[in-house]
């Protein structure tokens, strides 16, 4: 992570500045350390739902960081509705949001409440999901989102053994909401290292529910990454194809909240914790999900840590407030179909059994007591 830039006006020794007192107090964080407050700093934030564990952490988190900066917040949450969304950035808006940050529900819907939001001359940070087809959208920040499919489809390939020529295994994939332009890279960064091995036969999938190509990931879309639904999926796959003592070895699940579905039907079929479980992946580090893992009914988990995303956002919220450059690191990558917009993108990392102390005990990203430790 880079040092979050001083972007402060330093009020010269002496002057009166009654006027700024709301927004240019010092204050002190925790380590003791002084730092000016952003002046003319109004944000509204939109998250896309409560119901996902991490949407929760991302937005209380960041609300935190600006309102300790002085930062006028407005936080609101969706509940996976997009016409909930739109109405919450256009209120935003009209209650004086200079700089809108943005995670969308679906990424395709909000181009005409973002155009409003450039007549009144608004900033927007993109938070995590892509928004497409508007050039209203300014910044994207996330993590790469490629590299977090790579990682799941890599500890596949590595815990099977498949560059050794061991298989035939089988594998049931999903991937994540089609209305989230993030899942297509989740899914293409895995499958680029998967799909050889199906069309060698070191992988079969029984389901016949695998991806002729990246771009027809939608087939096996779940929507609004839904527990249940990929609960019932996992359900429907197992009753209809798994006869006769076939066992499934592995199942690609994009990120946690699928993962909580598939283990709760394997566990419905009887499948228990052991040497012939199937290799389970995830993403986000759930606390019910590192639980699942320290009782090994998940393997991995694709730690993004929200609290660096959160921390980069706020740098770049800063520089936008004061008119200085914003750092982004990709200006290829992310084109929404109006425009590439420029992006700073985060490393991601795998969490297994034997990292979570080290990974996300001893950084605080969760407590030990949490997750039965």
């Amino acid at each position: 992570m880079t040092k979050t830039k001083r972007l402060f006006t330093i009020v010269a020794t002496g002057a009166v500045a009654l006027s700024l007192a709301a927004c240019s107090t010092a204050t002190t964080s925790g380590t003791g350390s002084t730092t000016a407050a952003i002046a003319d700093c109004n944000v509204g934030i939109s998250m896309p739902t409560r119901s996902l564990e991490r949407w929760i952490n991302d937005g209380e988190g960041l609300k935190t960081k600006l309102e300790g900066a002085g930062c006028t917040v407005d936080l609101q949450y969706a509940d996976n509705k997009t016409d909930q969304q739109i109405s919450q950035i256009q209120n935003q808006v009209a209650g004086g949001a200079k700089i809108l940050v943005v995670a969308a529900i679906d990424g395709k819907v909000l181009a005409p409440a973002l155009a409003d939001a450039k007549k009144q001359d608004a900033t927007v940070i993109a938070y995590d999901r892509l928004i497409n087809g508007t050039a209203d959208v300014d910044y994207y920040a996330t993590f790469d989102n490629y590299k977090v499919g790579q990682l799941q489809g890599q500890f596949i390939e590595k815990e099977l053994g498949l560059k050794d020529g061991k298989g035939p295994f089988n594998l049931e994939p999903f991937a994540g909401s089609p209305d989230d332009n993030n899942a297509k890279f989740f899914f293409s960064g895995a499958w680029d290292v998967l799909l050889p091995y199906v069309t060698s036969g070191q992988l079969v999938v029984p389901s016949g529910k695998a991806p002729k190509t990246n771009d027809a990931w939608t087939t096996i879309g779940i929507q609004g990454w839904a527990s249940d639904k990929a609960q019932a999926e996992m359900d429907n796959r197992l009753s209809s194809f798994y006869g006769n003592g076939a066992k499934v070895n592995v199942v690609l699940s994009p990120n946690d909240s699928l993962a909580v579905g598939i283990e709760a039907s394997l566990k419905s079929a009887g499948y228990t914790a052991g040497t012939d479980y199937p290799i389970i992946t995830g993403q986000d580090a759930d606390k019910a999900n590192v639980k699942a893992i320290l009782a090994g009914t998940q393997s991995m988990t694709v730690w993004k840590d929200t609290r660096t995303l959160g921390a980069q956002v706020f740098t770049m919220i800063q520089s936008i407030a004061a008119g200085t450059t914003v750092e982004v690191n990709d200006t290829k990558t992310y084109d929404n179909g109006k425009k590439v917009v420029p992006s700073y993108l985060l490393a991601p990392e795998v969490v297994t059994k034997d990292l979570v102390q080290t990974k996300l005990i001893d950084s605080g990203f969760i407590k030990a007591s949490d997750v039965g430790l």
